[in-house]
């Protein structure tokens, strides 16, 4: 079954407070996973009752919540403190959690077995305790439990058997399920991420598209680079690309298929396409036209036919989003002398402008969750990475740098990517930061990168 957890978003300007439901209750993983839970026998030992364990958000005094995350117990010991140091990276870099040291715990490797001496915990500060296992043969199988050591109960417990080449979406899919029982909402780390990989001198870069898990891992190039690709967007099912494609001389928006590897460009029109991004249910999807001089904004059906203009004017339309509903686009114009963000809906007519703050804003993206719209801002000779309500009230800015844009939502809603240019010789790195403008942290990549775009939670 699936648990219902409370509402716990935290309003703008309001302290967040991001805690379990009194009783716990095993969580199915996402049913399309299909990775084969097997959990029952496993959580038959021991009550789900009473856990009280709470991350608390609250500005200035906010604490991660130490937890306890000894080695997983396998026939194979370096793949079990593999697996469980991918678990402690990714709950660390989420900034809610402070995995500590392995070496300082009163155990090296967990018992997902048995049940905890909480008092032992307990001595060493621990409240938060994650016992796991992990066997690699024909198929992986994994099996975890979380204990909440001040309430002797446990509030995770779950096992799951995949194929042997998911070894890492495991140690992801544990770190998910973790982030959902003890700060609520979803997870975010069983995602990847596209992004435009940059090489060679900065007069001349070599610019093509890549792939990788959220982590850096798994880094693989989907382009070769003998044309430049710009602004790549995920569609909502993970599979599907829409890019911008230097190969004609003027760029053009692109669709590649990641499964087959197969592209082919999306619309016959204008001199100029670019600026793509998928409708929410993926069938759709909104760009920029340029011709004679003026920029607008078309969709049309990712399985072909003819485009829709959505804007019209000699103004510089680009850079759609669609709200998670389908029913509203956000965009960049500056139809009133310098670019800001516009609302419309999705068929196009009556723009209303919601960006009143000094400069010029751009790459307005909306969040999966709909209540929050993110943004590049220019001011002061300073890019920010922020965010505002969808009526352009509560804009607040996260992170501030000489050059900082493009920023894409993980698809909880709580963690923006973006990317950064130092400047000089230097090139782009992609670095994240949470809703509350805390934690911001450099993702690694092979190369130069820019351009990121943040999947889904993966089927």
């Amino acid at each position: 079954m699936t648990l219902n957890l409370p509402s716990c978003w935290p309003k703008t300007g309001q302290t967040a407070k991001l805690e379990t439901t009194k009783t716990m209750t095993l969580l199915t993983r996402r049913s399309a996973l299909k990775l084969g839970l097997a959990g029952g026998a496993l959580l038959a030992t021991s009550p789900m009752a009473m856990a009280q364990l709470r991350i608390v958000v609250e500005g200035a005094n906010f604490q991660p919540l130490p937890i306890a995350i000894p080695d997983f117990a396998s026939s194979d010991p370096t793949f079990g403190r593999e697996i469980a140091e991918i678990v402690r990276n990714n709950l660390r870099r989420s900034g809610l959690f402070l995995p500590l040291d392995p070496a300082s715990l009163p155990i090296q490797v967990g018992d997902v077995n048995g049940t905890p001496d909480f008092n032992q915990w307990r001595t060493v500060n621990v409240d938060a305790l994650v016992m796991g296992s992990v066997e690699r043969g024909g198929q992986i199988s994994s099996s975890v439990r979380v204990w909440d050591t001040q309430q002797a109960s446990q509030v995770v417990g779950r096992s799951y058997n995949t194929d042997p080449n998911s070894a890492r979406r495991i140690g992801h899919i544990v770190s998910d399920a973790i982030y959902e029982q003890l700060a609520g909402g979803t997870g975010y780390f069983d995602t990847r991420v596209i992004y435009v990989a940059e090489s060679g001198p900065k007069a001349n870069r070599t610019r093509r598209l890549a792939i990788m898990d959220q982590d850096g891992a798994n880094m693989q190039y989907l382009t070769d680079g003998s044309s430049m690709a710009l602004t790549p967007r995920f569609a909502p099912n993970g599979d599907l690309v829409t890019y911008m494609n230097f190969a004609e001389g003027n760029p053009q928006v692109y669709l590649l298929q990641l499964s087959s590897g197969r592209q082919q460009r999306l619309a016959n029109v204008g001199a100029m396409t670019f600026a793509p991004r998928f409708s929410p249910d993926g069938g759709t999807v909104a760009f920029s036209v340029e011709q004679s001089g003026a920029t607008n904004i078309y969709s049309v059906s990712t399985g072909g036919g003819q485009p829709m203009q959505l804007t019209s004017g000699s103004a510089i339309d680009t850079g759609p989003s669609y709200s998670p509903d389908g029913s509203r686009i956000v965009f960049e114009s500056d139809r009133g002398g310098s670019p800001q963000i516009y609302l419309m809906g999705s068929s196009g007519g009556n723009p209303q402008r919601i960006s009143f703050g000094q400069g010029s804003y751009s790459t307005p993206v909306w969040s999966p969750k709909g209540d929050l719209i993110a943004f590049t801002r220019q001011s002061g000779g300073q890019f920010h990475i922020g965010i505002m309500n969808p009526d352009g009230s509560g804009e607040r800015l996260l992170y501030s740098s000489y050059h900082a844009e493009g920023p894409t939502w993980a698809p909880n809603g709580r963690v923006i990517m973006f990317f950064q240019d130092p400047g000089g010789n230097d090139g782009p790195r992609l670095m994240s930061v949470d809703i509350w403008g805390r934690n911001p942290l450099t993702v690694s990549t092979e190369s130069y990168a820019s351009d990121p775009s943040w999947s889904a939670l993966r089927s």
